[in-house]
């Protein structure tokens, strides 16, 4: 009897352990390295849709198992850092493909998104800098190109190759500023949905005041960008430009960070939301002929840029 309850005590440790990591690898796409955050953020996309809730789980949980699977070195599992990939490739692509095959390619992009996390880990890590959502954006774009040679990957309709010979900018309209102030969030995981944005909110104001500092500080910072260099005023209240600027703020003037000093980088931090407009805009017009989502590249190249220029310009 003892020893049964043993092992359903050490059963139940597992379990709670493989929530934890699997909650923490949805805080990750945050960058934020916290369980109740996680539920928060869980929370959010179920009120904006139930189905994405659940492939955001799952996929976070596929994540976690593979690293658990292939017994991951180091604390990366622990922290969630095998999850959030993971999470954002099944979102992804269950929203830019369609068909019956949606949901299983989904969850196969979550378990092959935990794969490539590990091989650009390795690949990395000697340059000490982080792969971000780098493994997220390289295997969404190459799955929904598949679609074009494959019949069973079905392109959703928003998704259109674009000419730019016929492209006319179109900047009418009167921008929603309130609501530009709460989707750059949302929009990093596919939803645009107000309450939902005031909870992912709550969910970084519980990580602590700095992430929910730099976090306004970048969509406030894009906002004015996109609006003062004449973006179109549907894509700034709909928090096009916005996601981006928020992840590279938070992690160029707060989670990288020289940890000995402590002291956020605010400069860098308003850099690196400044630079992912322009980085937007040029991305998506890149992209625009293969009919690709710019996904989170500027927030990428932005906080590659300035980690690397910190290497040679300590100061900044």
């Amino acid at each position: 009897m003892e020893k049964d309850k043993a092992v359903l005590s050490w059963n139940e440790g597992k379990i709670k352990t493989l929530i934890v990591e699997t909650l923490r690898g949805l805080s990750q796409v945050l960058l934020i390295e916290n369980a109740i955050s996680g539920m928060i953020i869980l929370l959010a996309i179920t009120i904006a849709s139930y189905k994405l809730a659940i492939i955001a789980f799952i996929s976070s949980l596929i994540g976690t198992l593979v690293a658990q699977k292939g017994r991951a070195d180091g604390d990366g599992l622990s922290k969630g850092l095998f999850g959030y990939n993971s999470v954002l490739t099944g979102l992804a692509l269950f929203m830019f493909l369609s068909g019956p095959n949606d949901w299983i390619i989904a969850l196969f992009g979550a378990a092959a998104a935990a794969i490539l996390t590990a091989v650009m880990m390795f690949w990395m890590r000697n340059t000490k800098i982080p792969i971000l959502t780098a493994p997220y954006i390289l295997l969404t774009w190459s799955m929904l190109l598949v679609s074009y040679r494959l019949k069973s990957f079905q392109l959703s309709q928003d998704l259109v190759p674009q000419s730019l010979a016929h492209w006319k900018l179109n900047i009418k309209g009167e921008i929603n500023w309130i609501e530009g102030a709460v989707s750059g969030l949302s929009q990093i995981f596919f939803i645009d949905h107000t309450a939902a944005g005031v909870l992912l909110f709550a969910a970084v104001i519980v990580a602590g005041w700095r992430y929910a500092l730099f976090a306004v500080l970048g969509n406030v910072i894009a906002l004015f960008t996109a609006y003062w260099l004449g973006g179109e005023h549907t894509l700034i209240y709909e928090g096009h430009y916005g996601y981006n600027a928020i992840l590279a703020a938070i992690a160029a003037a707060y989670v990288f960070r020289d940890k000995k000093g402590g002291i956020p980088h605010l400069l860098s931090g308003i850099i690196a939301a400044f630079l992912t407009v322009p980085l937007t805009a040029s991305l998506d017009t890149w992209l625009m002929p293969y009919g690709l989502p710019a996904l989170t590249m500027p927030f990428v190249f932005t906080t590659w840029i300035i980690l690397l220029v910190r290497k040679v310009l300590p100061g900044l």
